[in-house]
This record gives C-alpha cells, sequence and structure tokens, in this order.
C-alpha cells in the first residue's frame, strides 16, 4: 500500500488529506486510532502516530482525550485553500512559463482552458450553479 519514495508517515498524512479533501472524512468524524492503522497497514505505531501528529499541526486533525483523533472543523476549507495556493503555484505557473517559452498565445490558453473545463458548466464548490445553468436550458 505504500510504496511511494516518501516516507510511509507522510504518504498517511497525504491519504488522509486526499480523505478529507474527497469527503470520504467529514468534519468531527473519528478516524482509525495509530494502533488500528499500525494493525491494518502493518506498519509501526510510531509512524502512524507522526503522521497523525502532523496532521493536528496543521489543523487537520485534532485529539479527544481519552476518545480518539477527528477531523476538524474546517479541515476540508483550510486543505482545499492550500492546495489552491500549490496549484497555481506548483503546476499553473509552470505551464504558463512553458506556453511562453512555445510562443502560445494567451489567448490561446484561456480558449484551451476554457474548452477543456468546461466553460459554463456547474462546479462543485458553486451549488447554485447547476440551478443558474439548467434554468438557462
Amino acid at each position: 500500500m505504500f510504496d511511494g519514495p516518501e516516507p510511509i508517515y507522510v504518504q498517511i498524512a497525504q491519504m488522509i488529506r486526499s480523505q478529507v479533501l474527497a469527503g470520504d472524512l467529514a468534519e468531527e468524524e473519528q478516524v482509525m486510532s495509530t494502533t488500528q492503522f499500525a494493525t491494518t497497514f502493518r506498519i509501526n505505531p510510531a509512524t502512524a502516530a507522526k503522521a497523525f501528529a502532523g496532521l493536528v499541526d496543521e489543523g487537520v486533525l485534532y485529539k479527544r482525550r481519552g476518545v480518539g483523533m477527528f477531523v476538524a472543523p474546517g479541515a476540508r476549507e483550510r486543505l482545499v485553500g492550500h492546495h489552491r495556493e500549490a496549484y497555481f503555484d506548483d503546476v499553473l505557473a509552470p505551464a504558463l512559463d512553458q506556453a511562453d517559452l512555445l510562443g502560445i498565445p494567451a489567448e490561446d490558453v484561456a480558449a484551451y482552458v476554457l474548452r477543456r473545463h468546461g466553460a459554463g458548466a456547474p462546479r462543485a464548490d458553486r451549488p447554485d450553479a447547476l440551478t443558474e445553468n439548467q434554468e438557462q436550458s
């Protein structure tokens, strides 16, 4: 399961972040304990604990003493904000730099993005978009 080049605790943290982003883990939902994690994935409990500690520091998880770890209120929004910033810096900026090197006009890039991203299509973060588009049909 954890076969990537990153340390296992980093992969665990990323897996939990992805579950929160996808809505598979909701706010206030309890996550597996470090012992359950260790048993399920056959890893050292200290490795799972290190991942959880990092997620607590990020505000993704919080601990209820004597009960366990839970998804923090606002965790998804924090993750979306962080990933959104990272997307523009780490993905889009280098792609636009490459387009400049290749001499691709900004208008062509914008047209492609609109075509590919579905201009006018409802967005998951705008529940009202579906209604607006349906009303136009």
